[in-house]
């Protein structure tokens, strides 16, 4: 059993800064990318940041420059790291990942965290 969970959501002021983990736990062989998604009420999942296996990293052009993707190999660990934060960065952030899990990989999201910025 694979379970991805993510802590370090908040509230935080207009400016601020979060940093969002995503830990990765079960029987787990290797994991390719790695990824950050938000929702904000009444809209749509959208991609922030993703990872590879290999260190690239792509994001979303309202977040670039503002939010750093990284992660742990040895902790199965993703971060994301969100500076200059504005309300419009308000949402429930989800972590997903690409897992192999022996001959199989499948695709996993976390529970979700709540960021909340106020103006």
């Amino acid at each position: 059993q694979v379970q991805l969970v993510e802590s370090g959501g908040g509230l935080v002021q207009a400016g601020g800064s979060l940093r969002l983990s995503c830990a990765a736990s079960g029987t787990i062989f290797s994991i390719n990318a790695m990824g950050w998604y938000r929702q904000a009420p009444g809209k749509q999942r959208e991609l922030v940041a993703r990872i590879t296996g290999g260190g690239s990293t792509n994001y979303a052009d309202s977040v670039r420059g503002r939010f750093t993707i990284s992660r742990d190999n040895a902790k199965n660990t993703v971060y994301l790291q969100m500076s200059s934060l504005k309300p419009e960065d308000t949402a429930v952030y989800y972590c997903n990942a690409d897992i192999w899990i022996i001959a199989t990989m499948r695709n996993y999201w976390g529970q979700g965290t709540q960021v909340t910025v106020s103006s």
